[in-house]
């Protein structure tokens, strides 16, 4: 294993924190992100040998100088977890489009405004690996999270694209794709819009209950991501995406089935508008 420098936004919870503790633990330098004073003092003490910098992903100005100190601090970073982001849960119809806003704020314009901050800084020393933590719901779509599936399936195309475009300068670029995992994601992360309309009950409130009553237990184990991605970093010719569970292998793998099975339904119709 090569002792790498990492930067991790909202290295405070979650799969942040999973992965920071992972890192530390494995020999790399850990720069994290946190939002407040009160949570960089609180890291101080649960995991001390992290390197903590007080930046919301939402300031967008303010993250290109957060970098540069970070770097002028503690070294050129080698791998950046752009993790920060939460999940927003409520009926299409119902939700707010300002709660939509905040939504793409941090989960797609926040993870974008830092991967900008590294991409000049990686091309000039043509190494480093971006990994973007997305979803299976970046890939699949459930009812009552299409805010959360918009910004994660967003994050997705924008990765894609800059791991098309970083390839030239020996910059690697993989999105993280995890199904259900024992994080806050449906605790007290999540945002919830209230219910409004009665027509989407019988559709809804069962699965809104069902995804309170399984926080907590679910399948997936944060330590064990933690591992993987640790695995992925070694890796000379990592994946555009990699899932990581049992139930986002099981979900993504029906979509591509359908998908298929719709192209080859359709195909007639689709090549119908050549010429």
């Amino acid at each position: 294993m090569i002792a790498r420098t990492f930067f991790i936004t909202g290295a405070n919870s979650g799969f942040g924190l999973a992965i920071a503790t992972a890192a530390v633990q494995a020999g790399h330098e850990v720069i994290g992100t946190v939002r407040s004073q009160s949570s960089r003092e609180a890291m101080a003490k649960s995991l001390p040998a992290l390197h903590t910098v007080i930046c919301d992903v939402t300031e967008f100005d303010r993250i290109p100088e957060v970098v540069r100190q970070a770097e002028d601090k503690y070294g050129p970073v080698d791998v950046l977890i752009n993790n920060a982001g939460y999940g927003h849960e409520g009926v299409l119809e119902e939700s707010p489009i300002d709660e939509m806003r905040r939504q793409f704020d941090v989960n797609v314009f926040g993870a974008v405004a830092v991967a900008k901050a590294f991409l000049p800084r990686f091309r000039e020393r043509r190494r480093g690996f971006i990994v973007n933590v997305t979803s299976m719901g970046g890939m699949v779509t459930m009812p009552g999270i299409a805010y959360y599936c918009g910004s994660k399936f967003a994050l997705q195309g924008i990765s894609e694209v800059m791991r098309s475009e970083m390839a030239p300068f020996g910059v690697h670029v993989t999105t993280l794709c995890p199904g259900s995992f024992r994080t806050d994601w449906a605790g007290r992360s999540m945002i919830r819009t209230e219910r409004s309309i009665a027509d989407y009950d019988s559709l809804f409130d069962p699965i809104r209950e069902a995804r309170q009553a399984v926080s907590g237990n679910q399948l997936g184990d944060p330590e064990k991501l933690a591992a993987a991605l640790l695995t992925l970093i070694e890796a000379d010719s990592p994946p555009p995406q990699l899932l990581l569970g049992s139930d986002a292998l099981k979900h993504v793998t029906a979509r591509i089935d359908r998908l298929q099975q719709e192209i080859e339904d359709w195909k007639a119709l689709t090549v119908s508008t050549d010429g």
